[in-house]
């Protein structure tokens, strides 16, 4: 095995959605007047949140009723009465103050650093492109990739052979020299897999049923000892 290019996953690989995405709403909720405690707001919207971009991966909704569905399906399971137009508001103002919280996880950079030294770095990503070069730019990491594939741009999504086999070609990498780092396993791991790349899964949300042919990380700094 000889890697060449090695692409990212972004949200929960690099960019910890999770932690940026809770301040985000600590922010945006009370401004709107919403009266929820954060603690209760996020334990029904994370699920129902994952349970939306899933049906995004696979093309049963669209980006708009995505951003509008999660919220309001959320609320409704708090019992929490909610305007449209306030929905509406929350949906967008979330997508733009999002960016303005940058954490990443730790062993970023150093992993980053280490890796740029002996390779190509990409990013495919199925987040929404407008906000997805903020994120990058704004946590200072933008600088290290060479190619940033958005499945808009490609208009289909991971963990679609399309998105993986335009990133290799967009790169001018090969699957056997190529490595796919993400979190989802679906989406990332199987999707890259099916295209004939090299993988390793970033355990980011301690999951306990990984399958036993894929290489998996708790840390990203673990991922030095395999490329």
């Amino acid at each position: 095995m000889k890697i060449e290019h090695v692409f990212f996953d972004l949200d929960h690989t690099l960019w910890d959605f999770e932690r940026n995405s809770a301040l985000t709403f600590q922010k945006i909720l009370p401004e709107a007047g919403v009266n929820l405690a954060f603690e209760s707001f996020a334990k029904s919207y994370t699920p129902i949140n994952a349970k939306y971009w899933k049906l995004y991966r696979e093309e049963k909704v669209s980006k708009e009723n995505l951003r509008y569905s999660r919220l309001k399906e959320t609320f409704d399971a708090l019992g929490y009465d909610v305007e449209d137009s306030v929905i509406n508001h929350l949906s967008e103002e979330y997508i733009f103050q999002l960016p303005n919280f940058n954490h990443l996880f730790d062993g970023t950079i150093e992993l980053l650093d280490y890796l740029d030294k002996k390779y190509e770095l990409h990013i495919i990503t199925n987040g929404f492109e407008e906000v997805q070069s903020l994120k990058m730019q704004r946590s200072g990491i933008n600088g290290y990739f060479k190619e940033v594939i958005t499945s808009e741009s490609v208009g289909v999504k991971k963990p679609n052979p399309k998105v993986f086999k335009y990133a290799m070609s967009k790169a001018s990498a090969a699957p056997e020299n190529s490595m796919m780092i993400g979190d989802n396993l679906e989406a990332d791991i199987q999707g890259a897999k099916d295209c004939g790349m090299n993988v390793i899964h970033y355990n980011s949300e301690n999951l306990n049923d990984i399958p036993q042919n894929v290489t998996s990380v708790n840390h990203l700094l673990e991922i030095k000892q395999y490329i």
